[in-house]
């Protein structure tokens, strides 16, 4: 059966992560249902394919709407998660509930393969973003054989909610909070790098041999304080540091989680910042999957140039005037 007759629901396809994956999957010539509770929301990624290649479906995301949106698939992608709990979005039902049952639609729908995204170092972590992946992971393992779990660090690319969130906050505040004293490792890894991910799980027939889980992470190791400073440098601000203890933070957090709207920080993720988000070595990486990570210096200086003061051509315009 070639790709054309071929069809792989994917959910959370409106997602940073997801739509990446829609449009990686798409240029292969697969078709593609992307589940979504509000159906219009997707429609953008119809343009990603050919007439007809790519088709939003609505899924409340109930077991009867999941087995639906699973039924005559050949493959499953979850993408779906979330960094913070508000209001009826809850970890446990994100990201232990709804992946358990897409697993169990799978198995009754006889799917090929369902690729679930994780997130890395989880099994250090004490925060509850990070048990309730690890127990989503364990629900996929009980009830569906034919999984790939994919454990990505930080995630970067245009329109990514780590490189984005601090470089604003550099332009507006006088100055940048290192949480832990900013020692926290992390790997990040290329968005474009975890959908080849994707693609790779779902083609290579040797993967499922190899290994149910992968560690997805770029080719260097930075810190917090390591990352600020790019991005300092990207966008041309000087801040100064100031060094909060872990749980100092916490006590902010919980403040700034009481707020309308996204939270800049929650105690939860100050939870995380506690642990490295790094490869552990116990499971296989990207290059194991044939992948080279993309570099950071590649490609995170070209779409923060939007944050600086001016836009990107006004150091060449100030020498125009010179």
């Amino acid at each position: 059966m070639n790709k054309q007759e071929q069809t792989i629901c994917v959910f959370g396809g409106t997602g940073f992560v997801g739509r990446y994956v829609v449009q990686k999957l798409a240029h292969q010539g697969y078709r593609i249902k992307v589940a979504s509770r509000s159906p219009q929301s997707a429609y953008f990624l119809r343009t990603y394919g050919v007439v007809g290649q790519i088709v939003p479906v609505l899924c409340d995301y109930s077991e009867d709407s999941i087995k639906a949106a699973v039924k005559g698939c050949d493959y499953v992608i979850n993408t779906v998660g979330i960094l913070y709990e508000k209001g009826k979005s809850s970890f446990e039902k994100t990201h232990e509930t709804l992946p358990e049952n897409i697993a169990k639609a799978c198995a009754k729908e006889n799917v090929k393969k369902l690729v679930h995204i994780s997130a890395l170092g989880i099994e250090d972590s004490q925060s509850k973003y990070a048990k309730s992946k690890l127990d989503g992971e364990k629900a996929i393992a009980k009830s569906f054989e034919n999984h790939i779990i994919l454990r990505p660090s930080i995630i970067f690319g245009p329109e990514d909610d780590f490189f984005n969130r601090f470089a604003k906050m550099a332009k507006l505040s006088p100055v940048l909070p290192l949480i832990g004293g900013g020692k926290t490792v992390f790997q990040p890894v290329y968005v474009n790098d975890v959908a080849e991910a994707v693609k790779t799980a779902i083609e290579n027939k040797e993967i499922n041999a190899t290994s149910k889980v992968f560690e997805l992470a770029g080719p260097e190791k930075i810190s917090f304080r390591e990352v600020l400073e790019r991005i300092q440098a990207i966008i041309g601000t000087d801040r100064a540091y100031i060094s909060l203890p872990f749980w100092l933070a916490k006590i902010q957090g919980f403040f700034l989680s009481l707020l309308p709207g996204e939270p800049m920080l929650t105690v939860d993720q100050v939870k995380s910042l506690q642990s490295d988000n790094v490869e552990s070595g116990k499971s296989p990486s990207l290059q194991d999957m044939g992948i080279i990570p993309t570099a950071m210096g590649l490609v995170v200086p070209r779409y923060l140039e939007r944050h600086v003061a001016g836009g990107k051509f006004a150091a060449s315009r100030k020498s125009a005037k010179v």
